[in-house]
């Protein structure tokens, strides 16, 4: 028997079928839109009457009588009043429709991943806070962890942003060791590639971690708003200090939280200390305290690495000497020395006169060292004094003659350095990637922070004194000499830095009695005649 072809419309319309349905689903969804008010007001008046009967099946069998007739009074006062039928048909409408909208639903609890996130946090924290004898442990596995987590946040691909955890009172939250394994496990797993803060809050025996946002590293080089003896080594998060400055990123101007290093006869701090890895942005700090120190007072710059990374300052006004051979370095800091003396001399005979300190003893004299370790090791060499040693006096003396001293080295030159080095210099920058126990040898303390895996140039810590370690990004400040800088940047420098000075003759400051005449560096002036021509 022959089998009977199928219907044209079967066989060869199944385009037309398509355009059916695709016609039909458009009109579908253009009446919707058209008939969504009729729609959310019906929806509304449905939730009222649902809600109007509730209300009623609650009340009391004694109180209907009333409520009815209060009901009849307000339907017979709208019917008596002018358009009172419009006025309660339009506010029934109203009510409708406020009622029936789309509302987004609110997540009122983790859903079935993150639940299962914060069962393994518990589960791992479990045997660090808990003992075998404890009556009633907060901590115990299959226990309950929403009496432990008092509070979480979590960011849009589900990971952890905010976790607040109570813990025993028997947990030993007094000593570094046990804090540091508490945030290595937490920081293992709420996930690595970012940076977490933890606060303890003892008298709470609460710990609050949060994930802190990447520091901006588009801040460059200018003037910032500071007053004269404030130097701004970088910036940190908002809520680390209490003061903004209004900087340039960008094409935008806007505030950032600055970390502070107050210099001069009041400072607490008067000399700071730079270590860092190679390439970490140690040198980029000194420029750019070199910058802002030029603009109230006299910088001496040694480079012990003699690779050039500061030819953009010699021979500009204010900058007494670049120095990168040994012994133009260890003229140069025993000049320091004995202009150190002088100032302590001629501002205490000026206080013992009755008389204003001189203007020359109040100008700032800034004494950048880098690497002071390899100077020391060819002094060594040669069987010179160590360059360290010419520091002892601005070291010790600096705060009262107004002489600062900045030295930035690596960390491979840490144990190189002498004892007044570290006594003295009180301000402390710990720059690059580095473990929390490299952190803890040079600023005394370890941060409140997981160190990042992968941090950019000038990014570091900073700790002033016994305050707080502060995360730091150093503004970029890059050779404008080197042909790896950006136009931008190299202008932004080069707009920073003095004129070049022009030769000038000054006369040759006397020393007081008993105090040896200055040894002037070659790079700095030649004596001529009792004279002192500066280069």
């Amino acid at each position: 028997m022959a089998r009977r072809p199928l219907p044209r419309i079967l066989s060869s319309g199944s385009a037309s079928i398509t355009r059916s349905r695709e016609f039909a689903r458009t009109a579908a969804d253009n009446a919707t839109d058209v008939l969504q008010p009729l729609i959310t007001i019906t929806r509304g008046l449905r939730l009222l009457a649902g809600a109007g009967r509730q209300k009623w099946a609650a009340t009391p069998k004694d109180k209907r009588g009333p409520t009815l007739f209060l009901v009849a009074a307000c339907v017979l006062a709208f019917a008596l009043m002018p358009y009172g039928g419009l006025i309660a048909l339009v506010t029934v409408m109203g009510a409708a429709a406020w009622a029936g909208r789309e509302r987004t639903p609110v997540k009122t609890g983790p859903d079935e991943a993150e639940t299962a996130r914060l069962r393994s946090l518990y589960e791992a924290l479990v045997p660090y806070f808990s003992v075998a004898d404890d009556p009633a442990p907060l901590f115990s596995h299959g226990g309950d962890w929403e009496k432990a987590f008092s509070g979480y946040e979590f960011d849009g691909d589900g990971r952890l942003t905010r976790l607040q955890v109570a813990y025993p009172a028997y947990f030993t939250d007094s000593e570094a060791a046990s804090r540091a394994r508490i945030e290595r496990l937490l920081h293992a797993k709420s996930g690595r590639g970012r940076e977490y803060h933890f606060a303890w809050d003892e008298e709470g025996n609460e710990l609050v971690m949060s994930v802190l946002g990447a520091l901006p590293t588009s801040i460059g080089a200018q003037r910032f708003v500071t007053a004269p003896g404030e130097t701004v080594l970088g910036f940190t998060d908002g809520g680390s200090v209490q003061r903004t400055v209004p900087v340039h990123d960008g094409d935008a101007t806007r505030d950032a939280p600055p970390v502070v290093w107050r210099t001069g006869a009041r400072s607490t701090e008067p000399h700071l200390l730079v270590i860092g890895q190679p390439g970490s942005g140690t040198t980029t700090l000194m420029r750019s305290i070199a910058l802002q120190a030029l603009q109230h007072g006299d910088v001496l710059i040694v480079e012990g690495s003699g690779t050039g990374e500061y030819a953009c300052l010699s021979g500009r006004d204010g900058v007494l000497a670049v120095e990168c051979g040994l012994a133009g370095a260890l003229a140069t800091l025993e000049w320091a020395a004995h202009e150190t003396e002088r100032r302590l001399i001629a501002a205490n005979r000026a206080r013992q006169a009755g008389h204003p300190v001189p203007d020359d003893i109040k100008r700032p004299l800034w004494i950048l060292l880098d690497r002071p370790g390899v100077l020391g090791h060819l002094a060594a060499t040669d069987g010179r004094p160590d360059p360290q040693e010419l520091l002892q006096v601005p070291l010790r003396h600096g705060r009262a003659a107004n002489v600062t001293v900045v030295l930035t080295d690596q960390f491979d030159g840490l144990d190189t350095l002498g004892e007044t080095v570290r006594t003295h210099c009180r301000a402390r920058v710990v720059l690059g990637h580095c473990s929390r126990e490299q952190v803890e040898s040079v600023l005394g303390t370890e941060p409140h922070t997981t160190p990042a895996a992968d941090v950019p140039p000038g990014r570091g810590y900073a700790r002033l004194g016994t305050g707080p370690v502060l995360r730091l990004q150093v503004p970029a400040t890059p050779d404008p000499y080197d042909e790896a800088t950006g136009e931008a940047e190299r202008q932004a420098v080069l707009g920073l830095l003095p004129e070049r000075q022009a030769p000038t003759v000054e006369a040759a400051v006397p020393t007081a009695p008993g105090v040896p005449e200055p040894v002037l560096p070659r790079s700095m002036a030649v004596a001529v005649d009792g004279m002192a021509v500066t280069d």
